[in-house]
C-alpha cells in the first residue's frame, strides 16, 4: 500500500518554502513516496541523475569515491532535506552514492515532473538556486578545513555540526542520533581511521565524548568547541597534523 503523506510534510523544506496550500498539494500529488530499509543504496555515483529526492524520516549519507577508491562523506541528510536534486539540473550523473543510514521514508519526483513543477511554481526554481549557493559555500568551507586545519579541529568541528544537525539530549550530554562509526568520522574529515580512533579515545579519557558501538555522545561541548575554535589551553589529543589524510 503506497504511503500518502500530508502535503504539510514538505511545507518547511527549503525547496518548497513560500508555496501556498494548493501548490503544496500539487507538488505532493506528483510525488512518489516509499519506505527505504537501512543500508539500501538509493542511487550510486555515476548513475544518470533522473530523480529528485527528499527525506521525510530517517538519515541518508552522501558518499563520494575518488579515483583511487578513497571515500569521503559529503553530507548526512536528515528529515526535511532534499538530496540528488541539484545533480538533476547540473547535468551528467549523480556525483556520489546515497545510502540509507537508518530506515527511511523518502519522497521523489522524476526530473521531468520537477521541471514541470518549477514552471508552474517559479518559487521552487528560485529556492533551488539558493540551495545550490549554500551547498557550494559548504563545500568550499570543507575544502578549506581539510587543506589548512589540524586534524583535531576538523574532527571537533564535524562532531559539533552533527550534534547541531542530529543531536538528541541524553543524561549528561547530547547523543548523535544515528549510527556513526569511526570510519564515518574519518570519511567526513578527510583523515585516517587510525587518527580518528586515537583522537576519540583520548577525548573519551578526558570526558569530552563517550563512545559506543556506532554511537557518539558529546559530554563536554564547551571543551569540544574550544578544540574546534583552536582556543588557548587545549592540548592536542594527537600529534598536530595539517591537511591531507592525517595519521
Amino acid at each position: 500500500m503506497p504511503l500518502t503523506p500530508d502535503p504539510s510534510v514538505i511545507a518547511k523544506m527549503a525547496m518548497f518554502q513560500g508555496l501556498e496550500a494548493d501548490d503544496l498539494r500539487d507538488v505532493m500529488g506528483n510525488a512518489r513516496t516509499r519506505r527505504v530499509a537501512q543500508g539500501t543504496r538509493i542511487f550510486s555515483q555515476g548513475d544518470p541523475a533522473e530523480t529528485c529526492y527528499a527525506l521525510i524520516d530517517g538519515r541518508v549519507k552522501i558518499v563520494q569515491t575518488g579515483a583511487e577508491g578513497e571515500q569521503m562523506i559529503v553530507h548526512f541528510i536528515g528529515p526535511g532535506e532534499m538530496f540528488g536534486t541539484l545533480a538533476v539540473f547540473t547535468g551528467g550523473g549523480y556525483p556520489a552514492d546515497a545510502e540509507a543510514v537508518t530506515d527511511c521514508v523518502e519522497i521523489s519526483w522524476s526530473a521531468a515532473t520537477m521541471t514541470e513543477l518549477m514552471h508552474r511554481h517559479p518559487v521552487v526554481a528560485i529556492n533551488t538556486l539558493n540551495i545550490l549557493g549554500r551547498r557550494l559555500m559548504q563545500v568550499q568551507r570543507r575544502l578549506r578545513e581539510i587543506s589548512n586545519e589540524r586534524v583535531e579541529r576538523r574532527i571537533a568541528r564535524a562532531l559539533l555540526r552533527l550534534v547541531e544537525h542530529a543531536g538528541r539530549p541524553v543524561d549528561g550530554g547530547t547523543a548523535i542520533d544515528f549510527p556513526l562509526s569511526r570510519q564515518d568520522v574519518a570519511e567526513i574529515t578527510g583523515t585516517t581511521l587510525h587518527t580518528v580512533s586515537r583522537t576519540l579515545s583520548a577525548w573519551e579519557e578526558r570526558g569530552i565524548v563517550e563512545l559506543g558501538r556506532q554511537k557518539v555522545t558529546i559530554r563536554d561541548p564547551d571543551t569540544l568547541t574550544a578544540i574546534a575554535e583552536d582556543l588557548p589551553g587545549q592540548a592536542p589529543a594527537t600529534a598536530s597534523v595539517r591537511g591531507g589524510s592525517g595519521g
